[in-house]
C-alpha cells in the first residue's frame, strides 16, 4: 500500500492504493475515511495518470476516468458501486432510482454510496433525493455541490442565453 497527496478546488484529495491500482480517494475529515495507518508510506509520484486524470476532470477536460482501481466491499455495496459509474458525467440519478436498480432500500442504497473508497472516480455526487435534493455525501454538501456545478454543461448548451 501507498498514497499520494493531490491538490482540488475542493481540497487535498487523498490517493491510496496497491501497486498501481487505486483502492481509495479520500477527502479532508471524509465520513468513512479509513485509518491513515492503512494507507502505507507516502509516495508522491504514485498514481500519475490517476492524478493527471483528476487535475483534467477539475479543469473541465475530462468526463470519465480511465485508471486502474479496485474497491472492497460487500456485494450489495459493489453493486451500488456498479451502478453509481453507469451516471453519465452531468446527470444525477435518486437513491430510489439505484434501489431499482440493485433490488435494495433507498436508505440501504444511501449508507453504500456513503461507503464508496472511490469518490469522484466512482461519482456517488451524482446521488440525490427525491425531487434532486442535495443530501449526505461522505465529503461534506459544499464538495458535492462544487461537483454538480463543474459538470453542468454551459448555459449555452443548456438552452439558456443568460
Amino acid at each position: 500500500m501507498k498514497h499520494t497527496l493531490v491538490d482540488s478546488p475542493i481540497g487535498e484529495l487523498t490517493l491510496v492504493g496497491d501497486g498501481d491500482v487505486v483502492t481509495g480517494l479520500y477527502f479532508p475529515h471524509h465520513w468513512t475515511r479509513p485509518d491513515r495507518t492503512t494507507f502505507g508510506p507516502r509516495d508522491d509520484d504514485a498514481f500519475p495518470d490517476t492524478v493527471r486524470q483528476l487535475k483534467e476532470y477539475f479543469a473541465g477536460q475530462r468526463t470519465e476516468f480511465a485508471v486502474p482501481m479496485r474497491a472492497e466491499g460487500s456485494s450489495f455495496d459493489r453493486a451500488v458501486w456498479t451502478e453509481l459509474a453507469t451516471i453519465p458525467y452531468g446527470s444525477t440519478a435518486t437513491y430510489g432510482d439505484l434501489a431499482n436498480a440493485v433490488g435494495g432500500l433507498p436508505h440501504e442504497v444511501g449508507a453504500a454510496v456513503g461507503r464508496n473508497p472511490l469518490s469522484i472516480l466512482v461519482a456517488c455526487h451524482r446521488v440525490v433525493g427525491k425531487n434532486g435534493k442535495l443530501t449526505g455525501y461522505a465529503g461534506g454538501l459544499k464538495r458535492k455541490q462544487f461537483l454538480l456545478e463543474l459538470e453542468r454543461p454551459p448555459a449555452s448548451e443548456r438552452g439558456q442565453l443568460w
